[in-house]
């Protein structure tokens, strides 16, 4: 039968994120990518092997325009700046040793337009691990090692927060306004799909890697019958996940209980 789907609920926050990913001894694919998105629509593009920027987003390209400060991101982006940084994320996390590694970093900022709450994060990753982030409400860096590396980045803590808090969210509502109503979401997605005994939500486009999808009856957590999907990575620098939960004993009027919501 077709029925409407349980509603995914997501809270009402925009997003600017840059995701940096680089590698060693990985054939056929750059060494070093930079991304940009806002609310994960990828709005900025940067590879070692073009080694060009380019814009993704038509509104960007009139941000451009209008902006010399957007003039700025893109030479920041097309300047040798950007082997640079590769080359000390390479010596940061010890990318220096033979054999194939990866390491991820990012960095950005959430803003509540309805609460008028900003949240920033700064990740950085190696294989698949969490290696070092700073936390915004202590205003330090955290890691399970290398204390040594962290005494080093204590100093930047303070220039941090004000990215974190100011610039970035300043930048956030700049991209929102010339992307106009294209970026603008809603607080909840809903859709109508052919109904089986298994439901299933897809999470697409989120990151960190510990982001997930929660089923729910009536407000509470469900783990019984939950069967949740693998973490694939997206060609955006991107993740995706999906969660599949078993209703074959619920009855059809019992379904509108039910919903999925995303989590950190």
């Amino acid at each position: 039968a077709q029925v409407a789907a349980p509603s995914l609920f997501l809270t009402v926050t925009h997003s600017l994120r840059y995701f940096y990913s680089s590698s060693s001894g990985v054939s056929n694919f750059p060494e070093f990518v930079a991304v940009g998105l806002v609310d994960d629509v990828q709005m900025i593009h940067y590879d070692s092997n073009t080694q060009k920027a380019e814009f993704k987003q038509q509104w960007m390209e009139k941000a451009a325009e209008d902006d010399p400060e957007y003039s700025f991101l893109m030479k920041l982006f097309n300047q040798t700046k950007m082997s640079h940084l590769w080359e000390n994320i390479k010596y940061f996390l010890l990318l220096l040793v033979s054999g194939v590694h990866i390491n991820q970093m990012m960095y950005g900022c959430e803003w509540d337009d309805e609460m008028a709450e900003v949240n920033g994060y700064h990740y950085y990753g190696y294989d698949g691990e969490d290696f070092i982030l700073f936390d915004l409400q202590t205003e330090t860096w955290v890691a399970p090692v290398m204390q040594a590396v962290i005494t080093k980045l204590e100093a930047l803590s303070a220039r941090q927060k004000n990215y974190f808090t100011h610039i970035c969210p300043e930048w956030l509502k700049k991209y929102l306004n010339y992307s106009g109503s294209s970026l603008r979401r809603t607080g909840a997605i809903t859709h109508d799909f052919n109904w089986t005994w298994k439901d299933n939500q897809s999470f697409i486009g989120f990151y960190p890697h510990k982001a997930k999808l929660l089923w729910r009856k009536d407000g509470k957590e469900l783990h019984e019958g939950v069967n949740r999907g693998e973490i694939l990575p997206n060609n955006d620098g991107t993740l995706q996940t999906s969660a599949d939960l078993d209703l074959s004993s619920v009855k059809p009027e019992d379904w509108r209980s039910y919903d999925c919501v995303s989590a950190l």
